[in-house]
């Protein structure tokens, strides 16, 4: 029988397609990820791989597992994976495309609403007990309406569309930038989409032209009164650039759902009430995890039978005719 290992504890319920064809082997209970240690020592028997996004996957890895067919990400991304290396192994690799689509697009209108009605600050100033103090102060507290205001969506794939139907239904007028250019009148180049918008969300994959894609150029060229949401990966923001902008004033605030260092935080953040920090759980809801892993589930099933996974992200050669 194939051996799998997925690198946290699931459901059996998540994992049904690979019944009768794999061992499964699972991560530690209680939420933590098992170390890449552990998957090394693992790794020698293993036919395939479940993981959060959060294992890299390359020649290290690759060299010990030589039996390896499939590494399914519970994840849009796939920054860990080295694919043409993959290929070269005849290693399938699979994302999730879909899963996590609206629920990533709820978080960030809910990050959105955070920082224009003051709701996090607000919560902490109920908590205190001081507005059994103060008493109701009509004006004290209000934020920005969202209707009327701009929306510049940086990467306007499925998530990034998503967002923007959100967003139109509560009036914001909607501007994208995408890494190619669209005879669309809402498309922006990414320096005119800066300085236009009131609240610029990020939705891009990692890659090497997108890393520090938003730096302390880009950042002075946002409206001082505009907020900053990162929903994509960390390293496409230039931390600290981000903090010298917040701390001298240069935008009015910002959102992280994934941070450059992660699960590192600067600590500068951690003190500003303008900023709203959240532990990357931009598509964490129940029903897109039990489906994202149901389909990696499918995913691995499918190549261990030998045939296509239904979302592969790169096109391996066949062992069988290497061998042949």
């Amino acid at each position: 029988m194939y051996k799998v290992l997925i690198t946290n504890a699931v459901p059996q319920i998540a994992l049904q397609p690979l019944a009768g064809i794999a061992e499964i082997i699972q991560g530690p209970a209680g939420g933590r990820l098992m170390p890449r240690e552990t998957v090394l020592r693992h790794a020698p028997t293993l036919h395939g791989i479940i993981n959060q996004a959060e294992l890299t996957v390359d020649a290290e890895l690759l060299d010990v597992a030589p039996r390896l067919r499939v590494v399914a990400n519970v994840a849009i991304g796939v920054n860990n994976l080295d694919l043409k290396l993959m290929e070269q192994r005849g290693v399938w690799a699979t994302n999730v495309p879909d899963a996590f689509v609206a629920s990533t697009a709820d978080c960030t209108l809910a990050l959105i609403l955070n920082l224009m009605r003051g709701i996090k600050p607000a919560d902490q100033y109920v908590r205190s007990g001081r507005w059994q103090n103060d008493g109701f102060q009509p004006g004290i507290w209000d934020g920005a309406l969202l209707a009327g205001k701009t929306l510049g969506i940086v990467g306007y794939g499925r998530i990034g569309k998503a967002v923007a139907r959100r967003a139109k239904a509560f009036d914001m007028r909607v501007i994208f930038h995408s890494g190619r250019a669209s005879a669309d009148k809402a498309f922006r180049t990414l320096d005119d989409l800066l300085t236009e918008a009131d609240v610029v969300t990020l939705h891009t994959p990692l890659t090497a032209s997108t890393h520090h894609l938003i730096d302390a150029k880009k950042l002075a060229q946002m409206k001082s009164k505009a907020f900053l949401i990162n929903m994509a990966r960390g390293p496409v923001v230039h931390e600290q650039a981000l903090v010298d902008a917040l701390l001298d004033g240069k935008i009015a605030g910002a959102a992280l759902d994934v941070f450059e260092f992660e699960p590192e935080v600067h600590p500068a953040l951690l003190q500003m009430p303008n900023v709203c920090l959240t532990p990357h759980i931009g598509g964490g809801t129940r029903e897109s995890r039990m489906a994202a892993r149901h389909r990696c589930a499918e995913n691995v099933a499918a190549a261990l039978r030998g045939e296509r996974p239904t979302t592969p992200v790169n096109n391996p050669r066949d062992r069988a005719a290497d061998l042949s």
